[in-house]
């Protein structure tokens, strides 16, 4: 049956609170002024009745024990007044039986077993108590049980603040209606004998395993069940001679397993309670005396039963207890389409660009070029913003700076030492300067061509008076001299702006066929 349903299954959300053909005309007013924003809430769709069917051990709880299995069936309509209440009308049949293993002696008073009256005293041993029946008989029943009731049921779960849908409802409910039964007793045989000899084996057989005495009760007994129990048909409402009218009221507990939009399968268990003692057959008590006592609790009766329940309806919504009552609100607060917006006024005091909820430097300077943060740039980080720098690129070694942005370098070693030398006061400058290399036709740096003019500024900064001269070597082809520029330009700007070499002390140069066209030469200018 799963294997078969399953197609049905289905995911997504609900329904369209925008689709007008699951609105009923009574609700469109309620609809119109939701869609034109002049009502907060949209109005509630048409959802599908449930038609159910199901089936199930029944059993009555009373004086007389009850033996299993028996089964029954019920059949309902239900629908959904909300998320979570609904109404539901149920059938239920149901067949019970019950037999006890310990025998009764204060029979006398039950209508349905005056026949042992009239048989010969009998206890264990053949020993008698003065004033006290001796006979025992041995209670069972079978009641037919058909009710109809009107129920309120409860859903637990189907408001889930974190998840759209939930396959599973667990609900819980209780109903009014009116029960009707017939029960009837085995006390004869086929021939109209009773089971008296048979009583007396089993008394005498000294049975005080529960199931020894059953088995040997049951294999001697039929199962006829021909004499009508002892029922209300004097005081009470009835259907026909021997089916007595009550009224009933019920707990109910279950949980649904959804399978699709228009199928899920139910577990549920259902306890009745009814204002009478005669479901089994039997209310009286057992007394020392014979004396007539009545039972002091009426009887009841529970239906455990597993069910299939079928969603029907056209331009319908599932049942509103599958749906999510926030599923729309969430759905508008993640992507807004109903609701009014203001249009949005993002203020930016300083005027630099950058609105205030995101300006980290919220009274920039008029005039000065700020990054995608709102903070004034600073390309050198010498702590004067470029738009007053009057020296934008400050080696690391000048600073600190002057107000200005202009710092004071220390004097090269080699001018500390003038004079002090072989008496020319010039100083060598490196010519050991690296090439590097390129792939392609890529001006990118590689990690080790980085590390490489690492090395070149580390020398022009201990050689503050020498230049170097970048040279590339082209083909004769445009293309091939347009990426010869892009490659000595991107070392020059990486010497400039991450290794503070000024760029004075720089030149390129671009010479067709003067060497490999992948390869730069660093030289001594």
């Amino acid at each position: 049956m799963l294997l078969a349903t399953g197609a049905f299954a289905q995911t997504g959300s609900g329904y369209d609170v925008y689709d007008s053909s699951v609105v009923s005309s009574k609700k469109m007013p309620q609809a119109n002024e939701f869609w034109n924003n002049s009502y907060s809430f949209p109005a509630k769709p048409r959802n599908m009745w449930e038609l159910g069917i199901s089936a199930g051990a029944f059993n009555v709880i009373g004086d007389v024990n009850s033996q299993f299995p028996t089964l029954g069936f019920a059949a309902h309509v239900r629908k959904a007044l909300g998320h979570v209440f609904s109404l539901r009308l149920q059938y239920l049949n149901g067949t019970a039986k019950g037999l006890n293993w310990r025998g009764a002696e204060n029979f006398q008073h039950n209508p349905a077993w005056v026949k042992y009256s009239a048989v010969a005293n009998y206890l264990p041993g053949g020993t008698t108590i003065p004033g006290r029946r001796a006979e025992l008989v041995y209670y069972n029943y079978k009641a037919k049980v058909q009710d109809l009731q009107l129920q309120g049921l409860v859903s637990l779960n189907n408001i889930n603040f974190y998840k759209q849908r939930s396959n599973v409802s667990f609900y819980l409910g209780g109903g009014f209606g009116a029960s009707a039964y017939e029960t009837n007793v085995n006390a004869l045989d086929a021939n109209g004998a009773t089971y008296s000899t048979l009583f007396a084996s089993v008394v005498g057989g000294q049975y005080d395993k529960r199931k020894d005495a059953i088995k040997k009760l049951k294999d001697g007994m039929d199962d006829t069940y021909e004499t009508p129990a002892e029922n209300h048909r004097a005081t009470r409402a009835t259907l026909g001679d021997d089916k007595t009218l009550v009224f009933s009221a019920s707990v109910i507990g279950g949980m649904a397993f959804r399978l699709g939009k228009r199928i899920n399968l139910a577990l549920e268990n259902r306890h009745t309670f009814v204002k009478d003692d005669l479901l089994d057959g039997q209310q009286w008590q057992e007394h020392p005396t014979g004396d007539a006592a009545l039972s002091a609790s009426n009887d009841s009766y529970n239906y455990l039963s597993l069910g299939l329940n079928f969603n029907l309806g056209a331009k319908a919504v599932e049942p509103l207890w599958w749906l999510n009552p926030l599923d729309y609100a969430y759905s508008e607060l993640n992507n807004p389409k109903h609701m009014k917006l203001p249009k949005p006024v993002f203020d930016d005091a300083d005027g630099d660009g950058v609105v205030d909820q995101l300006d980290r430097e919220p009274n920039t300077p008029a005039g000065c070029a700020v990054d995608t943060h709102g903070v004034t740039k600073d390309t050198d980080g010498d702590g004067v913003p470029d738009c007053k720098d009057k020296q934008l690129i400050t080696p690391t070694e000048c600073q600190p700076v002057d107000a200005d942005g202009v710092g004071k370098c220390p004097d090269p070693e080699c001018c500390k030492n003038m004079g002090t030398g072989t008496g020319t006061g010039v100083t060598n400058c490196p010519t050991d300067y690296p090439s590097l290399s390129f792939k392609g036709t890529t001006s990118a740096l590689s990690s080790d061509a980085r590390a490489m003019l690492a090395t070149v500024a580390s020398k022009m900064k201990s050689s503050p008076t020498c230049n170097i001269n970048v040279n590339g070597y082209p083909e004769a082809s445009k293309a091939s001299q347009a990426v010869c520029q892009k490659r000595v330009d991107a070392i020059k700007m990486y010497l400039v702006e991450k290794e503070g070499i000024s760029a004075d002390r720089i030149s390129t140069n671009c010479e067709v066929g003067g060497g490999d066209k992948n390869t730069v030469d660093i030289k001594s200018n």
